[in-house]
């Protein structure tokens, strides 16, 4: 007996409870804790809430709160206007990545130049991007009114410029536009920092062989920047998804509804008629659709991303 119980404390300490193993593994569950918790508390939980809210009809301020099923969806399905809001926000987000990334990719080409004063170019094309939305569009609001700045610079050489806000064509450019020059700078200090990245010994070794500027850039800037293209147009897409505040200040979504895309019908619907049943099932369209191309451009990486192949 006195053997055996010498024998028990040996195996406890040969074997204790509290190991580096596992001190590790709650190291690494606290550390990841907070955006565990951020995640379920502002991501998971209202995703749950919203498709459940999708399921009832909610009127506020009637106080009613109804099970419908699968009505809102059926009404989405059955909708009119879903095609030609679907419409006026892919012809947003194709023209705004399209635009945005190429006049990015070329701004961080023409500032990616050891010359005097380049700092102060640099600055000037991402204070944009510090700078309020609402106060951005306002200001924007103004210029491009019948009677605004824009109007008045062209009719110093002659031209009579259009009602910018009041035409439907017209209308949308000028969203786009002024998204585009607010954010242009965001995605030219990414694509700068990719650029300052790329070996220079790689350019010389090109310049040796006889290629052309073009061709160094086609052959080896693209290539090697191509995570950046990648992350880049993830994230532009995504947040022309998402626009509302450009709209609602510049157009409310007008003419007629030639820009009234996805976000701005949602906030129609939930915030202006009341249908926040129906504004919730908006909703869950907006992720599936921002879901689907994210999966889409990541399946895509080993065709984009150099590194990739």
């Amino acid at each position: 007996m006195a053997v055996a119980t010498q024998q028990t404390p040996d195996r406890a300490r040969k074997h204790p409870f509290w190991t580096i193993e596992r001190r590790d593994g709650l190291a690494g569950y606290l550390f990841i804790a907070p955006q565990l918790i951020g995640i379920i508390v502002f991501v998971l939980i209202p995703l749950g809430l919203v498709f459940w809210y999708s399921l009832h009809e909610w009127n506020v301020l009637a106080g009613t709160f109804k099970f419908q099923g699968d009505a809102n969806y059926r009404k989405l399905l059955a909708d009119p206007a879903i095609p030609e809001v679907l419409g006026a926000t892919a012809i947003f987000s194709v023209g705004l990545v399209i635009l945005n990334m190429s006049l990015a990719l070329l701004l961080a080409v023409l500032v990616n130049q050891k010359l005097k004063g380049i700092v102060v170019f640099r600055t000037l094309y991402f204070s944009p991007v510090v700078v309020s939305l609402v106060a951005w569009t306002i200001v924007w609001s103004f210029l491009l009114q019948a009677n605004g700045g824009i109007n008045g610079l062209l009719a110093m050489i002659g031209v009579e410029g259009p009602n910018w806000l009041r035409h439907p064509t017209t209308a949308m450019i000028s969203v786009i536009v002024v998204q585009v020059f607010k954010n242009v700078g965001l995605n030219m200090v990414l694509f700068l920092a990719a650029l300052q990245g790329v070996p220079k010994e790689l350019y010389e070794a090109a310049r040796v062989d006889g290629a052309s500027r073009f061709k160094q850039f086609r052959r080896i800037t693209l290539p090697l920047i191509s995570p950046t293209i990648m992350l880049t147009s993830i994230i532009t897409i995504v947040g022309s998804l998402q626009v509302f505040a450009q709209i609602a200040v510049l157009t409310q979504g007008g003419p007629g509804m030639s820009t009234t895309v996805l976000v701005y019908y949602l906030y129609q619907q939930a915030f202006q008629f009341h249908r926040f049943g129906y504004g919730a099932t908006i909703s869950i369209l907006l992720f599936v659709i921002v879901a689907v191309l994210t999966f889409a451009q990541w399946q895509m990486r080993r065709r984009i991303v150099f590194y990739e192949n």
